[in-house]
């Protein structure tokens, strides 16, 4: 149950104003039809966290030394670094959809979250736990959490939220957990 809490907890605040949920509210924008996205984010989520938590699982079960948890505990800290710095989402062109809003949505998410801060830390929380299926419907419900009112709010939410604030919640979340695995050694 923890890796479900905390997996949900870490994304959810991780994703707010993340590039990602930026994609969200240019995708429901440009579409105005919310349930193909969801359900789009929903397959690209659940798809690209599954690898991501099989890939930290599988490595964290192949070195199991004391070095290797401390890795895993500075990469939280890391993260938590990362997290301050604001995403932009200047990569992705505004060139009209070539396929419709599931098959768009679902395409970009998943090419948008390789390398995200959001794919990394799943891959730190499949290591951490070694359970993936909790990792990823933990990560994937906290990308819904913060998606879904992005989809149906877009640009009301992003005005409204001090997303500065939750930066730093979110930064000093990964540092406390960074802190904590490095504690427990």
């Amino acid at each position: 149950m923890d890796a479900l809490l905390t997996s949900t907890a870490v994304v959810a605040l991780a994703e707010i104003g993340d590039k990602t949920q930026l994609l969200a509210i240019l995708l429901a924008t440009r579409f105005r039809k919310p349930l193909p996205i969801i359900l789009g984010i929903l397959a690209a989520t659940l798809a690209n966290h599954a690898l991501a938590a099989l890939l930290g699982a599988t490595v964290a079960g192949i070195f199991q030394s004391g070095w290797f948890r401390t890795l895993i505990a500075l990469s939280f800290i890391a993260m938590a670094l990362w997290t301050l710095i604001p995403d932009k989402l200047d990569d992705l062109e505004d060139k009209p959809a070539r396929f419709g809003a599931f098959v768009t949505t679902t395409i970009a998410f998943f090419l948008v979250e390789m390398g995200d801060k959001t794919q990394i830390a799943t891959v730190a929380l499949g290591a951490r736990f070694q359970a993936v299926g909790w990792v990823t419907l933990g990560t994937t419900l906290g990308m819904l959490i913060a998606n879904i009112p992005a989809v149906f709010l877009g640009h009301e939410l992003i005005r409204r939220v001090p997303l500065k604030i939750v930066r730093l919640i979110a930064a000093l979340l990964f540092a406390a957990i960074g802190l904590w695995l490095l504690i427990r050694g």
